[in-house]
């Protein structure tokens, strides 16, 4: 008997779709008196998240096949393969396939079908991740914040073109208040013994999308808590006949925020919602970007043990929730239930899929190849999270530059300019000679904005003292190994600024909080009521990392444009990129006065 794939969704003020579960069918009366042996049922959900628009084995960045220190691999062609596996294993009938968001963005494929040959113009293309994850057979996703990147209208189209439901019980219409997207999905499993098992699929996604894409989503849509919007639709689906309830999540599981008191709800929420909710069976973990095959959080009310998983991102790893199902009283119930991860590393690409979207992969390919200029130097970032290196300094250049342009003429246009950059990948560089768009785009591998926000000396100060948190302290005369000098407190290196347009020194002997010495505005001691002008990117504008003083700051101006794309039209727009014409030392590691190198 073939699976009933119809999929029950929820309530949305986007679709106006509604139904209701028929209860569980009672099972007949024994016509004898033997006691008969409980009818048993077995199934998988496969789950995957943050694909960050990984098709393919591929690094458009360095147009290579994808490889990193372990030897992970990426793409759904990979995933697609494990699943043939697991549900030929398992039976078709027997299985489902959910995700848990943010599918749209990350990686130059994805960009290019939202920018550069947008699926919104008239006559459009197909999305790429929306033509893979039909061909694979998903059954529901979950809206991930970075959804939200491109604008709605992008989303919405995303959403048309998906054979699936997207899910997203806590993103609301601003003004209804009426879920903008299906919060639910519901999935008829057919049994041998004749009874289907219903299973819900409950999506939540950041209420951080308030804040890091204010733009996009500010009198449209706003989003609560995990929590509480869990706590209203499961007992609902319990009530309408679901016999289990999976929650797909895109929230941590870790109870934290990255942002402080910026979000009005915790963004790491999964693993409370498992806590402070009954009725879930399973949840599906996304957005932390990183690998847990199988946690389980005792709920507190009932004491059932809920079981968590999250796949490592973009496709690296296959999640494996495994049911066994018992019949009793009428119904079915959840009698054990386990994880387990996959890795795609072991799998070879479907060939369906790279069949499928082998076009738009090759043109993807000549994009990025495109040359845009030339530069007199070879740049790198191999030595930036603890060196001043020429590579970061080209941001940073841009990125005051663009600020002083736009504040020119106005109020502020007298204010000295300064600016942030981080290292977002150690392997970024620009090539002596011929310069690409993927050279120029790999500086920069988020879609973040620039802002200019108005801070005091003071201010910038202590955003520096934050920053420096990220250096492990160092006595003096201890040995200095850079491989294991950064990321104190497991902070990453997108969140280790560096700043342009003051000289400072970081005494990493010095414990955090008191590290930032010789701090200086034009060779003289920084005013701490001075004002400044900050250039930074709107992920760090709007709370993220957590440093202090920016996300209350004024807001100057902002821009709309990716700074990925700024600095490839400055490279565009110059011809040649010079590093003596803005490299410059401006800050660099001490202990006691004694440069580190």
């Amino acid at each position: 008997m073939p699976l009933d794939r119809r999929t029950f969704l929820g309530t949305s003020a986007a679709t106006g779709a509604g139904v209701a579960l028929a209860g569980a069918t009672a099972s007949p009366a024994a016509a004898t008196g033997h006691t008969r042996p409980p009818k048993r049922y077995s199934f998988t959900v496969m789950g995957t998240t943050d694909l960050h628009g990984n098709v393919f084995n591929w690094d458009y960045f360095t147009d290579k096949e994808f490889d990193d220190k372990t030897h992970n691999d990426v793409g759904l062609a990979k995933i697609s393969t494990l699943v043939n596996k697991i549900r030929e294993e398992k039976g078709r009938r027997n299985t489902l396939l959910i995700d848990a968001g943010d599918t749209i963005q990350g990686t130059q494929l994805s960009y290019y079908y939202a920018k550069v040959d947008p699926i919104t113009a008239r006559r459009g293309p197909v999305h790429p991740m929306a033509q893979a994850m039909n061909a694979i057979g998903y059954d529901a996703a979950a809206l991930g914040n970075h959804e939200f990147n491109y604008g709605i209208p992008v989303l919405r189209k995303f959403e048309e073109q998906c054979d699936f439901p997207l899910l997203g019980a806590n993103a609301l219409d601003a003004k209804t208040l009426r879920p903008a997207f299906p919060p639910y999905s519901v999935h008829r499993l057919c049994t041998p013994h004749g009874r289907d098992v219903k299973v819900a699929v409950l999506g939540l996604t950041n209420p951080g999308i308030a804040i890091w894409d204010k733009a996009n989503v500010q009198g449209k849509m706003v989003f609560p808590g995990l929590e509480e919007q869990a706590a209203k639709w499961v007992p609902k689906l319990r009530s309408m006949g679901a016999d289990v309830v999976i929650v797909s999540a895109h929230s941590g599981s870790s109870g934290t925020s990255s942002y402080g008191d910026q979000l009005p709800y915790i963004e790491n929420a999964a693993g409370l919602v498992a806590e402070q909710v009954p009725g879930i069976d399973a949840i599906l973990v996304g957005h932390a970007h990183t690998e847990i095959a199988e946690y389980f959080v005792a709920n507190k009310e009932t004491g059932q043990k809920v079981v968590l998983s999250e796949p490592l991102k973009w496709g690296q790893r296959l999640t494996l929730f495994d049911f066994d199902l018992v019949w009793e009283k009428g119904h079915w119930t959840v009698e054990k239930v386990g994880a387990q991860v996959l890795n795609s590393n072991t799998a070879d690409e479907d060939p369906k899929i790279t069949r499928l979207l082998g076009d738009e992969h090759k043109k993807v390919v000549a994009y990025v190849n495109q040359i845009i200029g030339t530069s007199t130097a070879g740049m790198t970032t191999a030595d930036a999270p603890w060196k001043d290196e020429p590579i970061i300094d080209l941001i940073n250049h841009v990125q005051a530059e663009t600020v002083k342009g736009a504040l020119a003429g106005g109020q502020y246009a007298a204010l000295p300019v300064l600016s942030q950059a981080s290292c977002f990948s150690r392997t970024a560089a620009i090539p002596a000679g011929q310069v690409t768009i993927r050279d120029a785009a790999g500086l920069y591998v988020f879609e973040n904005t620039l802002e200019a926000r108005l801070l005091t000396g003071a201010q910038i100060k202590d955003y520096l003292e934050f920053s420096a948190r990220y250096f492990v302290q160092t006595p003096v005369g201890a040995p200095v190994d850079t491989a294991k000098l950064t990321n104190a407190d497991n902070t990453p290196d997108y969140n280790y600024d560096a700043l342009s347009g003051v000289t400072y020194e970081i005494d990493i002997a010095k414990p955090a909080g008191s590290r930032i010495a010789k701090l200086s505005f034009d060779g003289k001691p920084i005013d701490p009521a001075a004002q400044f002008v900050l250039a930074v990117n709107n992920y760090r504008a709007s709370g993220g990392g957590n440093f202090p003083h920016v996300a209350r700051s004024q807001q100057l101006w902002a821009n709309s444009e990716e700074i990925r794309n700024t600095i490839i039209n400055w490279v565009k727009a110059k011809g040649t990129v010079d590093p003596a014409q803005f490299a410059t030392v401006g800050w660099k590691l001490t202990r006691e006065g004694t440069p580190v190198f």
